[in-house]
Order: C-alpha cells, then structure tokens, then sequence
C-alpha cells in the first residue's frame, strides 16, 4: 500500500510550492482567456452561455473560470497576508486592484462610450448629462462594486446582449470584484487576529460551514448558473452596492478551501494519481451532475495542483508580467463595442478570434501602463516613518575611552565593553531566539 501511495507522489505542497517558480500564472491567463471565449457567444450573437447546456445547466464556461480565480486567490493571497503586515498587506492589494479599475473606467466611459454614442446618434448631444452620464458612471463604480453597469442607454439596442437584457451594460465582467475584495478584507482581519498563525484550524472548519450551505442549496433543488441569483436576498452597502449573499457563500468556499490548502501546505500532498483523479471527477460531476457538490473540492485541488506540476515551459508565463486582470476586466467592453459596430455578422470563430486578440491587447497595455507602474510602489513608506529615530545615550569617560580607543582606559572594561558595542543578535543580522520560537 505504500509503493502504491508512493507512486506519483511529489512531495508535500510546502517543498513542492516555493519561490516563484510555479504555473500559477499561467493557469490565471487561461481562465481569463476562457472568460473572453465564453462571453463570445452571448455578447456577439445572444446565444445561451458557453457550456451551459454541456455542463447540465449548473454552471457555463465564463463562471467556471470565476470559480477558478477564487481558489488560486485564497491560496497566494493568504500566502501574501501571512507574511506582511496589515497596513503592508491592504496597499498591495489596492494597488493590484485599484488602478487598473480606475484607468479601465475612464477609458470606458471617455473613450469607448463616446465611440459607440456618435456610432449610434452621429453626435455626443446629450452623452454627458443625467444621472447616468459617464461621470456619474466612473463616480458609481470607483470602488470595486458595479452601482452602474452602463451609461446612457448605449449598447441597449445596438447588441444582441442588450437586446436580451433590455439595458445598457459596458463591462459585466465587474461584477466579481466587489466579491473578490471581500475576500481580501477577512484575509486581512484573520491575520490582523493572528489566526492565520495561532487559530489556522478556524479557516477550514468556516470553509466546511459554506460547504454545507452549498450541500443544502443542491438538496432544496437550488441553481446558481450566473449572476444575478438571489437565493438569499441582497444587501445594499455604501460604496460597493449590491452584494448576493449566495455569491458570498459560494466564492468564499472557493477563496476559504484555497487558503486553508496555504494554511496546512505542510500536510497537503502533491500526487499525480489525486490530480487526475480530481480531473476525472471535475469532468464527470460537470456532465453527469453534482458539480457543486463533488466538482467544488475536485476543482480546488486540481487547480493547486496543476499550477505545481505544469511542464516547466509554463512556469515562466505571468512571473513577470500578468496580463490576466487586464483581460478579464477589458473583454467584455471589447466585445460590446466589436458587436455594437456590427463585427458579429463575421461569424462565431472570427468574432472569438477578434475578441481574444483585443483583450490581450489590452490586458497587456493595461499592465504595462498602469498595473506594473503602481506596483513599483508596493514598498513605499511614507517619508516621515523612514525617519531613523536618534536615541542621546549617556556615556561614562572610562567607557569613552575604551570606546575611543584610548590605551589608558584599564583591560578589565574592555571586553565587556566589546561584547555591548557588538549589541544584540538582531543588529547583526541574526533573529533573537525569541523570534525564532
């Protein structure tokens, strides 16, 4: 039995998973491209989701990647809590998030909008005013929850989406984010508590508690397919809007048993029979049904363990430069704006096509030209806390002397002398052995 378990065994995730040398970032850029590729059939042509009629009506292509997003944040986020301080651990994550949001929503509502408004009307009359203007649009939307998805009443009659929903929708896609914070936000309290350290036990036994609630919608006949859903009403929060509870739920799973797999890398073992086998049950509960049931636990631990055991040639793509973020959030504007002018009639495959080559486009402009920048201030300090704080100390003449170096000053000073000058092991580049326990 233990040959057995021994083949295909690779070790535990805490030696498997080190550094940067990992496929995460490649798995990332394939679920955003996925997105772009899901969203094709409804925003080109107003066809049902992307495999949703293949995966049983639980779920579609588009959402799925989703899900995929939340379990690689919860394990690199809750990596990332662990090891900064909160204050530390809030600014890189707005800076991860914040400006590329607020770039993409001035060039959508200054840019992209102006387009498809002399497209349609053949002038900006009017573009500019009422409460759904594109100030008011980037004003409603500059914290991470969508309290405006359109501006005007744009791209309600010239799309097939807009058609469908009877309303004017700029970049969907944002809907996820606000959850996604949310997330970020108890990682922080977590470590702020010191349970990530000293109560890591809390993380999967809260992971467990969803999980049931999830066990519980799939029991009373409950679908999630895509938002909006409201199994369990909505909350309405200033800044962020409209948040689902269920989504809450569902997402937190996800973030949670990603993080608790972080949490417990020490015991997580990386297997190659447990990573196909987690395929074959992701596949299966996709076709058959109980996706959410059994597919959840199999797609958290397929996505960790692929993004370790990808083929080397796949650990390099995102190290770098991460275009992901850019692509999810700019693919849905590309494709309104692509079947607003009418580029759909080209057909499903260059439309898709289309579609992909100008989201990479801009998620590579997007990192570029902002996201990279305002990461090259993830270690900035505010001037006056680098500030060295200079501390009078008095000294005694005979240990001025031994301190100057004065041949007079009496031998017996002198080693004691030395050992205070050498000061404790920390100044010397050395952890306390109380900061070792």
């Amino acid at each position: 039995m233990r040959k057995l378990w021994r083949f295909g065994l690779r070790g535990r995730l805490a030696g498997v998973f080190d550094g940067r040398d990992n496929g995460f970032g490649a798995v990332r850029l394939g679920l955003a491209l996925s997105v772009v590729v899901a969203h094709a059939t409804s925003l080109g042509f107003g066809w049902e989701d992307l495999g949703l009629t293949a995966f049983r009506g639980q779920t579609n292509v588009g959402t799925f990647a989703v899900f995929g997003f939340f379990v690689l944040s919860g394990l690199l986020i809750t990596r990332s809590a662990r090891r900064a301080s909160l204050v530390r651990f809030v600014w890189h994550r707005a800076l991860r998030i914040l400006p590329g949001l607020w770039v993409c929503l001035l060039v959508t509502a200054f840019v992209v909008a102006p387009v498809v408004a002399w497209h349609e009307r053949g002038s900006l009359a009017g573009f500019f005013d009422g409460p759904r203007g594109p100030v008011r649009y980037v004003l409603a939307n500059w914290f991470v929850g969508v309290r405006q998805f359109g501006i005007q009443d744009l791209l309600a009659e010239s799309t097939p989406w807009g058609r469908q929903i009877g309303s004017s929708v700029f970049d969907g896609a944002l809907w996820s984010l606000v959850y996604e914070v949310i997330c970020y936000a108890v990682t922080g309290l977590l470590a702020v508590t010191a349970v990530l350290r000293r109560r890591r036990w809390l993380v999967p036994v809260t992971a467990l508690v969803l999980y049931g609630l999830i066990v519980a919608d799939q029991v009373q006949g409950r679908e999630l397919v895509g938002p909006p859903t409201a199994h369990y009403g909505m909350v309405n929060l200033p800044l962020i809007g409209e948040v689902f509870p269920h989504w809450l739920i569902y997402l937190g799973f996800l973030f949670l048993a990603g993080a608790t797999l972080e949490l417990y890398r020490e015991r997580i073992p990386v297997h190659d029979v447990l990573g196909v086998a987690s395929a074959v049950l992701l596949v299966v509960s996709l076709l058959a049904g109980g996706f959410f049931v059994v597919g959840f636990p199999a797609l958290v631990y397929l996505l960790v363990w692929a993004g370790v055991r990808l083929p080397r040639m796949f650990r390099g793509v995102g190290r770098r430069n991460d275009y992901s973020y850019g692509i999810y959030i700019y693919g849905f504007i590309g494709q309104q704006l692509f079947a607003s002018f009418g580029l759909n009639r080209w057909g499903y495959l260059p439309f898709t096509a289309l579609s992909l080559v100008a989201a990479v486009a801009a998620g590579m402009l997007s990192w570029h030209l902002v996201e990279k920048r305002a990461m090259r201030y993830k270690d900035w300090t505010p001037r006056r806390s680098r500030r060295a704080v200079t501390v009078p100390v008095i000294v005694s003449p005979r240990r001025a002397a031994v301190w100057s170096g004065d041949p007079t000053a009496p031998k017996a000073d002198v080693a004691p002398m030395a050992a205070a000058e050498a000061g404790p092991a920390v100044d010397r580049g050395e952890e306390p052995q109380t900061a070792r326990r």
